[in-house]
């Protein structure tokens, strides 16, 4: 396959979650799953596609977990930001290994380890073709990583949001508990929001539909899912208008 010719998308974010590294493990990071997942990311870079991601931190720390567990917010939300630099960290050493310049961009300030996050030096990389990995969330406590992903891709001016899952796309409940969940090809925002489908959060819906950004859910545990649905093939499940 050559270039963005026979590609549907230019610029795209993918949202992971941080469970999506952990692999077969019950916590922290898998080093082979984060290999794969490069590789992925590697074969939609070779089509001349520019990429931004986002990556959760759940499999290091979940304010809300934290929060429920009587932390304190703010302090709990500070904490799992910082586990998405951590998780940003592992993926962009991955990338490199693969020949792929990456760049950690952090909206907490810590310029050992990431650049901080500013908009036209972000869009310079993109278009320099170097993946960019937007960590810490949205620098703000009680915005999820979703929201940081509908956020950053505005921003970035992409093209889809494409959210790698553990399904192939979106059902009307959880296919790994119900034998009749049915999969939807397309779905609007508002049908996403009024039946709780569980795609992501609900303000991070509003901002994509508010901007007119798609969302693409598939698996990122099909090999070569990613390239396949920017190349027109696979299942998934597109959120729209």
């Amino acid at each position: 396959m050559t270039d963005t010719e026979k590609t549907a998308y230019k610029r795209v974010m993918l949202k992971i979650s941080g469970e999506a590294l952990m692999g077969d493990t019950t916590f922290g990071l898998h080093p082979p799953t984060v290999q794969r997942i490069a590789k992925e990311v590697k074969s939609v870079h070779d089509m001349g596609v520019e990429i931004c991601m986002v990556i959760g931190g759940g499999n290091i720390f979940r304010g809300l977990q934290g929060s429920a567990q009587g932390m304190e917010r703010t302090t709990a939300d500070y904490m799992g930001m910082l586990a998405t630099v951590m998780n940003a960290l592992a993926m962009q050493s991955a990338l490199e290994e693969l020949g792929i310049h990456t760049r950690v961009i952090s909206a907490i300030t810590m310029n050992e380890v990431a650049e901080p996050y500013i908009r036209r030096r972000a869009v310079r990389h993109l278009e320099k073709k170097r993946v960019c990995i937007f960590a810490a969330g949205t620098g703000n406590p009680y915005f999820t990583t979703d929201t940081a992903a509908t956020l950053r891709a505005n921003e970035m001016a992409c093209e889809a949001i494409f959210k790698g899952t553990k399904v192939d796309g979106v059902y009307d409940k959880d296919p790994a508990k119900f034998e009749d969940a049915v999969r939807y090809n397309d779905v609007t925002y508002d049908e996403v929001l009024q039946k709780h489908l569980g795609v992501m959060d609900a303000s991070a819906i509003a901002l994509a539909r508010d901007n007119g950004l798609p969302i693409i859910v598939f698996s990122l545990d099909e090999p070569g899912g990613f390239r396949g649905i920017l190349a027109g093939e696979g299942t998934h499940t597109i959120v729209h208008e």
